[in-house]
């Protein structure tokens, strides 16, 4: 190719870059949605969270916010999320304008969801929680868009029985309209950054995971990438209204916890949600991935959510009692007993992956002894030191991959029966160990009376063989290393409708 030839073809690459840039110009011109600065987001998104505190009900809150959308032309969609029963996140973006004249009978195909409904009983509804309303930060989630999160309904309108969001809520409801109690949470959630933008989709057991760097617990430069990452992550949080408290490296290299302040139990599940969604899309634009894979890298501390939880009464504290012992009410140790007595049971709801039996290694402080302790962090349940304000227990063993609406719904059971029960004394007695496979646990799930009661025999058999299928894809033995298995056929990891026999 000659010179002038190669100069005319530079030419005309320029020339097109310079429209392809006016062209944008021009759409931003024209379609002007909705944006907002970071600070006015997390003022809109506090003062509705303010609402949800005080108790405003999705029927008494839904008018303003049908007016809102009406008048503000510049929203475009509204996202609507839901989880299916092992807690993989699902959003379906609708019209703004299909939304306000179809709000009451909004439908998907529940036979696309695993764990659902047949292909003959397919369809599914949605209804909306308004209390949930939340401004989006546009260069996360797109301009001209508000998310909400929506309970599953079925076809009479019933809430479907596989839908744990909507069956937490009835929980919650139920607590608070006989007892007045209401359940506060706080989860600590644990990633980790690893180099490239699909880490997990590509991932070979033979190289295993690159981590995004090597800085560690309290020790990363300002603007290493992990310290980049947080930054922007806790900026995200920030606007979404999570109320931040910590944010900082954890002990491995390139893992990550954000701390939040604490909020009610079904809040409390939609932010371990939106906070993992958040963290995915800002780590991929970065050109790195947010996991949260229970044990992605062997010989390094894994990840977990450990679970903080108290109950409240008018405002007042039912876990604390300064007489008490470690400061806790007879209440807070009859739950305690509760959660330990059904430690078995749980696991297969607190580990729910292949992956996370591998976190249960006592090596790495790993919380698998089931007894409580002020100091012990390799026991199952934590008591932290606490006031009449902060006083709560801690579950350690959870990993952050479960389906929060599962796993509070099924530790909020076992807590109350503990209370139910009376017994305040927690055993002294050599400590039994969680599970060691995910074999183990499935097999005390399958025998639960407990869990069966609980989440009524169609689930729990439905969950059990979900359970079931995916473990026999990954080997029986899987030794030290991280097998493609276990990360490939992971519920948050891989779209499981293309495995043809899952």
């Amino acid at each position: 190719m000659d010179s002038i030839q190669a100069l005319s073809l530079e030419n005309l690459a320029e020339k097109f870059k310079e429209s392809e840039k006016e062209s944008s110009r021009m759409r931003e011109h024209f379609n002007q949605f909705l944006s907002m600065p970071y600070s006015e987001l997390e003022e809109r998104n506090l003062e509705l969270k303010r609402e949800r505190d005080s108790g405003m009900t999705s029927k008494e809150i839904q008018p303003k916010l049908l007016q809102y959308l009406e008048n503000e032309k510049r929203i475009k969609a509204v996202t609507l999320c839901f989880t299916d029963l092992e807690g993989r996140f699902h959003l379906l973006d609708f019209d703004k304008n299909h939304v306000l004249g179809a709000k009451d009978n909004l439908t998907f195909d529940g036979s696309s969801i695993k764990g659902f409904t047949p292909q003959n009983k397919s369809d599914l509804r949605i209804e909306i929680d308004w209390t949930s309303f939340r401004w989006l930060p546009a260069d996360v989630f797109g301009a001209g868009k508000v998310l909400m999160f929506s309970n599953v309904c079925d076809n009479r309108g019933e809430y479907y029985e596989s839908d744990f969001r909507g069956r937490l809520s009835k929980q919650l409801n139920d607590l608070k309209f006989t007892k007045n109690i209401t359940v506060n949470v706080a989860p600590e959630i644990e990633g980790f950054l690893f180099k490239g933008a699909n880490a997990e989709q590509e991932f070979d057991e033979n190289d295993g995971f690159e981590l995004a760097n090597m800085s560690g617990y309290f020790n990363c430069l300002p603007h290493d990438e992990l310290r980049v990452f947080i930054d922007k992550f806790a900026e995200v949080k920030r606007a979404l209204g999570f109320e931040n408290e910590k944010d900082h490296p954890e002990v491995a290299p390139a893992q990550f916890e954000l701390n939040y302040k604490y909020t009610g139990a079904l809040e409390a599940a939609d932010q371990i949600l939106l906070y993992k969604l958040a963290a995915r899309q800002i780590a991929k634009s970065m050109g790195f991935t947010a996991s949260f894979l229970p044990k992605p890298v062997q010989g390094i501390n894994g990840s977990g959510m450990h679970t903080n939880l108290s109950l409240s009464k008018d405002g007042v504290n039912l876990f604390y009692e300064e007489s008490g012992k470690n400061s806790l009410s007879s209440d807070a140790w009859k739950f305690i007993n509760g959660v330990l007595s059904r430690a078995k049971d749980l696991c297969l709801v607190m580990n729910s992956s292949v992956n996370s039996y591998r976190r249960l290694d006592p090596a790495y402080e790993a919380p698998n002894e089931i007894k409580v302790s002020s100091s012990d962090r390799g026991s199952m349940v934590r008591v932290p030191i606490g006031n009449k304000k902060s006083a709560r227990i801690e579950v350690r063993p959870v990993a952050p991959d479960v389906n929060p609406y599962l796993w509070f719904y099924s530790l909020l059971s076992a807590g109350l029966e503990g209370i139910e029960s009376g017994k305040a004394e927690v055993s002294e007695d050599t400590p039994e160990k969680l599970p060691f496979d995910i074999y183990e646990a499935l097999e005390h799930f399958e025998s639960s009376d407990f869990m069966k009661k609980i989440l009524g025999e169609r689930d729990h058999k439905k969950y059990l063989n979900l359970k079931r299928t995916v473990a026999e894809r990954s080997p029986r033995n899987l030794g030290t290393r991280v097998k493609n298995g276990e990360v490939r056929y992971h519920h948050e990891v891989t779209n499981q409708m293309i495995w043809a026999d899952f």
